[in-house]
Parts: C-alpha cells; structure tokens; sequence
C-alpha cells in the first residue's frame, strides 16, 4: 500500500487501473489517498467482467473524514479495501456475483441509498435486499416475418377488394338498369353472372388471406 497527501501527487507512471483514476479513490473530504492494489486490482477485474462504468460514491477515506461521516471504527475504507458503488446502472444481483467473482468478499447492500458496498475484509453479507427491477430492454421473441408470406397476403388482400369492390359495382349497376333503363333488359343476365362471378373471386381472396395467416401460425407467426 502506498499512502500519498494528495491524489494530485500520484505519479502517473505508477497509475495502472485504466478504468479508474486517483481522484475517483480518493478520500472526498480530504484528497487524501491509500492505494491499495490488491484491492484496485480486483475492482479493475470487476469492471472488465461487468462491461460498463462503476460509479464509486466512496472509496478511500481519511480517518478525520471517516469520523466525520459516521463510518466505523474499524472500516475497510480506512485501508482503501472498499468501495461504495452506485447502482445508476447496474443490476443489482448481477453487481454482486460479479464483484464475488472478482474476488470480493465482503459485500452490503443499501437500496435507500441505491448502492452497494464492496470489499476484501472477511467474508460477510449484510443489508436489506433491493427490490426487484423491470427489465432494461425488451425482449423480442417475434420472428421477423417471411417476406414471401406477406407478398402472398397482400396479393391476396388485394384480390379480394377488388373482387368486392367490383361485386359491390355490379350490383349497383343491375339496380339502375333495372329501374331506370328498361330498354336494356336484355343485359341484365350478363350483369348478374358478371355480380356473381366478381363475389366468387372476393371469396377467393379472402380464403387465401387465410390460409396464407394460417401457414404463418403454424410458423409460430403472429
């Protein structure tokens, strides 16, 4: 352990936590810092493994500045073994098992305050647990969807509304010329098979909209 009066006095030579600088450990009431390496070292495997930043509320701290904040006598911060880390970005089951694995064995947990302390003294667990937390991300569990089937869908959609459109004309037709254009009764028959035949290729559509969803559910589709 090297101890130094100031943070600003490290030399940068001797720095190798990449993750990390001396101001991030150091004492936040007096700037004052004990590196401790074994500990530095563990916290630098800790970040690695989880992949993202630790955000260190506390880390080193001085004597006068642990009497000040109510620490405890003997506290693990006092030899620069520990570290009160936020949970802003963490899970925090995940930041336990990890911090275990890197060797930590020391751990607490403080969900009013939404952090978790870690260190290398004797292996001990205490605090309350945090409440569980949503998921930061969706899952997508939805396929994306065959660009093949929704061709087929469309086409089909598309034939059966112009079938229906079509069907839907016809009959309008046959109405008025059988209201108001006597003379050309004799159309009538062909409007009608026409009606009848334009209704069949609605159906027609429909059913392959169907089918076409169908194959898609049993694909697992929606």
């Amino acid at each position: 352990m090297t101890y130094y009066q100031h943070w600003k006095n490290v030399p940068e030579r001797l720095w190798r936590w990449p993750d990390f600088s001396p101001a991030e450990i150091a004492c936040r009431g007096t700037g004052k810092l004990l590196v401790n390496e074994d500990a530095l070292d563990k916290l630098q495997a800790l970040r690695r493994a989880l992949g993202r930043p630790i955000i260190i509320n506390s880390g080193y701290r001085s004597p006068e500045h642990n009497k000040r904040v109510g620490g405890a006598a003997k506290s693990m911060h006092l030899e620069g073994r520990a570290f009160d880390i936020s949970m802003a970005n963490h899970d925090p089951g995940e930041f336990i098992r990890a911090a275990r694995a890197a060797g930590f064995t020391g751990t607490g947990t403080y969900p009013r305050s939404n952090f978790v302390h870690v260190d290398t003294g004797s292996p001990r667990g205490w605090g309350e647990p945090f409440p569980s937390r949503p998921s930061r991300f969706a899952i997508d569990t939805i396929p994306a969807p065959d660009r093949l089937s929704e061709d087929k869908a469309l086409r089909a959609a598309g034939i059966a509304g112009v079938g229906t459109v079509a069907a839907t004309g016809t009959e309008l037709a046959q109405q008025a010329l059988a209201e108001t254009q006597e003379a050309l009764a004799p159309l009538l028959p062909w409007i009608s098979n026409a009606r009848w035949l334009f209704m069949t290729l609605a159906m027609a559509g429909v059913a392959l909209v169907v089918w076409t969803r169908i194959q898609d559910w049993q694909r697992g589709r929606p």
